[in-house]
């Protein structure tokens, strides 16, 4: 018997190209880690959003980066004579044990009767939240229904695991930070090269705020520190580049108000993901403002790219930040506290030595530690199930 033949199989279930977004890239990584290690089936959606709950354009073709090759289109989250056709056809693909990506409230119906399902088999949530980020309506009682059918659970975060607790008795889980991306850092380019091709003028200091703009990322506490943070330093901008999901007026008004508006970059739109290592590159220090958050996968991509984070103290986030070594964690909702850290940062001068800290925690973080905590957690369900 091969070698191949003898390892365990695995279904994923989850986003993958050409749908779009942090979790669809991570499920894709994951995907590919696992398969160094298990025959892995990849089941993802015909239907992921309905368009009345998701406005947005959910694909993008325009980069295969992340595309798994045999991926299977199966699930319609909308439709459950279609889950139980899918249900039956991951049946025959006879698997050791399923691994389902949880993040929204809306996926509870589907992903919760699939569970039922498929009680039979192992299946391994993980849960980049328990709960959404923002609120939604039944988010507990839907929750519920969906992750008590799980035989074990991976959360992001000590936060996350709290919650998980809450909606299953004594789950079997494990609290594994998410791994650090560095796959969208393409050509490693150096700092110089990210900005000529962003067009950024290399005398410039540059703070980043990245992706999808919602209310609950708090962009508006670092827009409200800018001017304090320009009188400190004139050569310091805001790069804020990514899309807009709320009023994007209102955030242009803020910034016309504050007086720090030539300071203040805005890159609006989806960046597809060969674009994304020029704004990296290019920045000294990402910052995330956030309001509320379990855990953020942009903090794993800044250490990617060996770049050292502001941060709030909210939900898990600060359980990856090490204070004055990978970045500065301030309160939540306080422009001055995000300006002192700014300016902290570039008083200091210490941005190298924090560079050999990121990549330390880079290396602690490695997608082969999250398959390692997959395959103890299956052992583990297994032999609960007996």
């Amino acid at each position: 018997m091969s070698e191949k033949k003898k390892r365990k199989k695995v279904v994923m279930i989850g986003p993958v190209y050409p749908y779009k977004g942090g979790i669809a890239y991570n499920c894709a990584t994951m995907i590919n880690s696992l398969k160094k290690r298990f025959n892995v089936k990849t089941v993802s959606y015909k239907m992921q959003y309905p368009k009345i709950l998701f406005h947005q354009e959910q694909k993008d073709y325009s980069n295969s980066l992340f595309k798994i090759d045999d991926a299977q289109f199966l699930i319609n989250t909308a439709n459950p004579f279609n889950w139980i056709t899918t249900a039956r056809k991951i049946k025959k693909m006879r698997p050791d044990f399923i691994v389902i990506h949880w993040w929204h409230p809306y996926f509870a119906p589907c992903y919760g009767c699939l569970s039922f399902m498929l009680r039979k088999i192992p299946r391994i949530f993980i849960c980049h939240n328990v709960f959404p980020h923002e609120h939604f309506p039944m988010q507990r009682f839907l929750a519920k229904f969906a992750l008590k059918r799980g035989s074990a659970y991976i959360t992001h975060s000590v936060s996350d695991a709290e919650d998980l607790k809450q909606i299953k008795s004594k789950p079997i889980f494990k609290a594994a930070d998410l791994p650090v991306h560095n796959q969208y850092n393409l050509h490693h380019l150096t700092k110089e090269e990210g900005r000529k091709q962003a067009g950024i003028a290399p005398e410039k200091k540059i703070l980043l705020f990245f992706g999808f703009v919602r209310e609950y990322k708090g962009l508006r506490h670092i827009i409200k520190a800018m001017p304090e943070i320009v009188k400190y330093d004139p050569n310091i901008e805001l790069w804020v580049v990514g899309e807009f999901r709320d009023d994007k007026e209102s955030y242009m008004e803020l910034i016309k108000k504050g007086g720090a508006e030539s300071n203040i970059k805005i890159v609006d739109g989806y960046i597809p993901d060969n674009e994304i290592e020029k704004y990296f590159a290019s920045c000294d220090i990402v910052v995330l403002p956030y309001e509320s958050a379990t855990q953020s996968g942009i903090v794993q991509m800044a250490y990617g790219f060996d770049k050292p984070v502001i941060v709030t103290d909210v939900g898990g986030i600060p359980e990856v930040v090490d204070e004055g070594k990978t970045g500065y964690i301030v309160p939540p909702k306080d422009h001055h506290a995000l300006a002192e850290a700014v300016k902290k940062f570039y008083s200091e001068g210490n941005a190298d030595e924090m560079t050999n800290y990121v990549r330390a925690e880079a290396n602690r973080r490695s997608w082969d530690v999250m398959v390692d905590n997959i395959e103890e957690l299956y052992e583990k369900a297994k032999r609960h199930e007996r």
